[in-house]
Order: C-alpha cells, then structure tokens, then sequence
C-alpha cells in the first residue's frame, strides 16, 4: 500500500512532508525526549556558520500578537562540533531520518567553507541555503535581497556541494519574483520560503525596544498569509520545488500551504508552543486529506500545477 503522505524531493525521499523549522528545533537532542523523531520527514538542523557564535545580545525573543519576535543572531556551536557531536548523534540514534543542513555566514567564503564540510556528512541528504536571516549586521539578508548577489552565491556553493541546494527566500524585499529566477538560473535544487518578517515591539514603561537588537523577525500565524501569497507568486513563475513555511500550526495549514504551490512544508514557531506540534500535525494529515478528497499529497501536487498551467 502506497504512502499517501510520502513526497519526493532533490536528495530528500521523505516519509512525510513535515519537517522542523531551522532555528525551532535545536539539532533535534531536546524534541527527542517527547517523541521518536522518527515520525518526522526530516529535520532542518539550527544554522552552521564555520565558528561559534554566541548571538545577539539579550533580551533577544519578544511575544506579539498571534506570533513571536527574536533576534537570536544565528547562535550556534560552529561547524567542527556540528560535525564531530550534533550530527553523528543524530545519525547514531536516526540513521535513517534525512537531515537538512541549514548553512549561513558573514561572507561567500563562509559559505563555501561550511556547505563544502557538511555536505560531506552521510545523514545531511540536502542544505538550506540561509540568505535571508534579518537578525544579523554581517551576511544574511544582505544576500538575499540583491538577485545578482544571491544567484552568484548559489552557484558558488553548488560547485562544492555533495548534495542539493535549496536556497531560503526572504520576504523583505520589494519583489521576490527576480530573486527566485535568479537562484533557479544559478543552479539551485529548490527553495525555502518564507523566513521571518522584519519587525519591532516598544516597552511603553522604558519607551524602548523591547529586542536589544531593536528588530527581530515576526514568525507565527502571523505571517501565515504573507507566506501564501509569496508561494503561490513564486510557484508561478519557476520550476523549482518549494519547502513552504510560515505560521503553521495544524494540518489545514499544511494543504493551504500544497495548494499554494508548495511540496514539503517547515513547522517553526509552533513547535515553542507545543513540543508535539509535529507529531500531531503529522496524525491530523490523513483523516482531513480523505475528507477533502485528497488521493496523496504527490497527486495533490500534480492537480495544483495543471491547474496553474490550464
């Protein structure tokens, strides 16, 4: 019997489509002791610059309406303890769960340096290409938002890289529509969309920021419909497969997110909300898919795209 939530991707043959948002997840260590990681399709590892960063200064995680704010800055252990001790866990305990390899830094050499490295694991099967983190004074969105800049960027990485590249769009910018055909002409295997939404929150006591950054990025529901429409306009004009992502929380997201052009999505803030958000999303999904009459998440692909072309 075929698996109705299975879906193929560019070095990623998933079980399920649901996979843990870079930056929500940790390396997967903490998760593991709510449920087996297992179920996931995937995960999308925190981000891997070539040293350690400690972030940016705190308070760096602020709550807003129907979402959240953090200026984290890419905190994370850098590469060599990424590939000596996050991901031989993972593959030691989950050998057969893929790993997305989210990769980030200051400059292309970053880049190339890190993506070269971890692209080498046995357990990495692809790499999420951070160009558009809005939390940091050097690299990140700087990449992102400039198509020239971000298609020669992917090629660079795509010269070294043992696996496939799917690169992560940001919506800060006044078009996304040349950025994403730059990426596709440039060689990329997919794309990530969205990151988070540059925003602020001001403590009316202080009459300051409450961020020390003074913006972070807005994640949560919030965003939700903001990541529709920018799927759905970038679905229409590139071939490339789309890992949907922004304000999920339940399995009707998830189709919202198939019907707007997506093939896979990223479940991030909701998982801070409840350490089971994944797993119950996961369960949820075939019940609703049959009454919507939905065969398999792969026919619903296919309709979604002869529909646009019809």
């Amino acid at each position: 019997m075929t698996n109705p939530l299975a879906v193929k991707l560019p070095g990623l043959n998933l079980k399920n489509p649901v996979i843990p948002a870079s930056g929500c997840f940790g390396f997967g260590q903490e998760y593991a002791q709510y449920f087996d990681l297992n179920r996931l399709g995937s995960i999308m590892i925190k981000a891997t610059t070539p040293k350690a960063r400690f972030g940016n200064e705190t308070p760096r995680i602020a709550e807003t309406p129907s979402g959240m704010l953090n200026a984290i800055g890419l905190q994370n252990p850098g590469l060599e303890a990424v590939m000596t001790k996050q991901l031989p866990y993972l593959a030691e305990h989950y050998p057969e769960l893929p790993i997305i390899a989210n990769v980030a830094g200051s400059c292309e050499e970053d880049y190339v340096t890190v993506c070269r490295e971890i692209s080498q694991a046995p357990n990495v099967k692809a790499i999420e290409l951070n160009i558009s983190c809005p939390n940091v004074k050097h690299g990140g969105i700087a990449f992102g938002t400039d198509p020239v800049v971000a298609a020669s960027l992917t090629a660079a990485v795509k010269k070294v890289s043992r696996v496939p590249i799917y690169v992560k769009l940001s919506p800060n910018v006044t078009d996304i529509v040349p950025i994403a055909q730059a990426i596709e002409q440039a060689g990329a295997d997919g794309l990530t969309m969205i990151n988070t939404l540059l925003g602020m929150r001001i403590d009316l006591k202080t009459r300051r920021p409450i961020l020390a950054n003074q913006t972070g990025g807005l994640s949560g529901p919030a965003i939700k419909p903001v990541a529709i429409r920018l799927i759905h306009q970038v679905a229409g004009v590139t071939n490339l497969p789309i890992i949907g992502m922004g304000g999920i929380m339940n399995a009707d997201d998830v189709l919202e997110m198939y019907m707007a052009g997506a093939s896979a999505v990223a479940v991030g803030t909701a998982n801070f909300i409840d350490p089971y958000a994944c797993p119950k999303i996961i369960d949820a999904l075939p019940s609703r898919m049959e009454e919507l009459g939905i065969q398999s998440l792969e026919q619903l692909i296919k309709e979604v795209r002869e529909a646009r072309q019809g």
